[in-house]
């Protein structure tokens, strides 16, 4: 037998590789667009940045350090130039594959940054793997721009896996349907009639404004604003302000919020501030055929009929009345069961009419003393 050669020998002590093998390395050299690694085989192997990451124009140097052990797959065992082309981001992407497989399996939570934000929903990578999470699935409320969360780490599940036709679904709105519905379940636990809260207005409609309770919305019905009249929510309150509230009914998973604290009724102190007989001031909020509403203080409003307005006859009240002008009148009713006050105007002309009657009256025997001495 032969004795072989140094190169002979040389060349059997390397390893042999194939194609598709998968290979340790450790980095002998890193340039911004390629990794060397000594594989311990004859030629080393070449990672190209497009077969490192999917991510443009990066920098090797920051990824990857000489002295880095790692793993690589086999795309050529010979690139034409006697080297090994390696890829990182396949190998990766296969581990990754497999990891979502089994966490969809598992149904287990992952976090990923959005790498993409596209015109259907948002795209996040997971060990170089892709995941699609569409539009319908990024929240449980509508949201036309998704912008917001270009680079944002966020939490999902995989809700469809099929690799065969790269078809991996991500799902956001699952997550988040599931905190609300236990955050609603905590508040219900705890939450009575009457209990005050704090809330945050989360959409204004014609009808009432709809709170956040922190684990449900609450209605803030346009009766229960104010003890006032309140025309339109849109011009009271913003979405996002910060609201007081209190617990008026609870109906299953519905609740009903007031702003119309007892304590505040402008009610409570009435029968003394409008005792008949008393003067006051107020402002026409409102006018019919037969008569005007005065508000006399925010929830409280009082009829000025008609007949009441002056000593003079008065078809309508809007032919001597202005919605928003401010009167003074007598209270000549008050019927706090029904919360029903009386005013009169006219009531206010009557002692000045009798005082000119009555120097009328003065004058007139006056002169008829004169003429008797004539």
């Amino acid at each position: 037998m032969s004795e072989m050669s140094f190169e002979q020998m040389l060349e059997e002590s390397f390893k042999t590789i194939r194609n598709g093998e998968v290979v340790e390395g450790t980095v002998i050299d890193v340039k911004p667009d390629e990794i060397v690694l000594n594989i311990g085989y004859k030629s080393d192997g070449i990672i190209t940045r497009n077969e490192y990451t999917n991510e443009a124009n990066v920098d090797l140097t920051t990824m990857v350090s000489v002295g880095d052990t790692m793993e690589a797959k086999v795309l050529k065992v010979n690139d034409g130039e006697g080297q090994v082309l390696l890829t990182y981001k396949r190998l990766a992407a296969e581990k990754g594959s497999k990891r979502l497989e089994e966490a969809f399996e598992n149904k287990e939570v992952l976090t990923a940054k959005v790498a993409q934000v596209l015109d259907g929903g948002l795209c996040v990578v997971v060990d170089e793997t892709r995941v699609f999470i569409p539009a319908s699935l990024v929240s449980d409320t509508y949201e036309k721009d998704l912008s917001k969360y270009k680079d944002q780490e966020i939490e999902f599940v995989i809700s469809e896996f099929n690799p065969k036709r790269r078809r991996i679904i991500g799902d956001r709105k699952q997550l988040l349907v599931e905190k609300k519905l236990e955050q609603q379940r905590e508040l219900f636990a705890r939450i009575k009639v009457g209990d005050v809260m704090i809330g945050t207005v989360k959409n204004v409609t014609d009808f009432g404004a709809f709170i956040d309770l922190g684990g449900a919305d609450g209605l803030l019905h346009i009766s229960e604003m104010s003890w006032g009249r309140v025309e339109n929510p849109k011009k009271v309150f913003s979405v996002g302000d910060t609201v007081k509230v209190f617990i008026k009914g609870i109906h299953e998973t519905k609740i009903a919020l007031s702003m119309k604290f007892p304590a505040e009724n402008p009610w409570n102190d009435a029968a003394e501030k409008y005792a008949v007989g008393n003067v006051v001031k107020g402002k026409i909020a409102r006018m019919t055929d037969f008569g005007a509403f005065v508000e006399l203080a925010p929830g409280v409003d009082a009829l000025l009929h008609v007949s009441q307005i002056s000593k003079e006859h008065v078809e309508k009240p809007s032919d001597v009345l202005k919605t928003g002008q401010e009167i003074e009148a007598k209270i000549v009713d008050f019927n706090e069961e029904e919360k029903k006050i009386s005013l009169s105007m006219k009531a206010l002309l009557a002692p000045e009419e009798e005082a000119e009657a009555e120097a009328e009256e003065v004058y007139q025997d006056a002169e008829a003393a004169a003429s008797e001495e004539e």
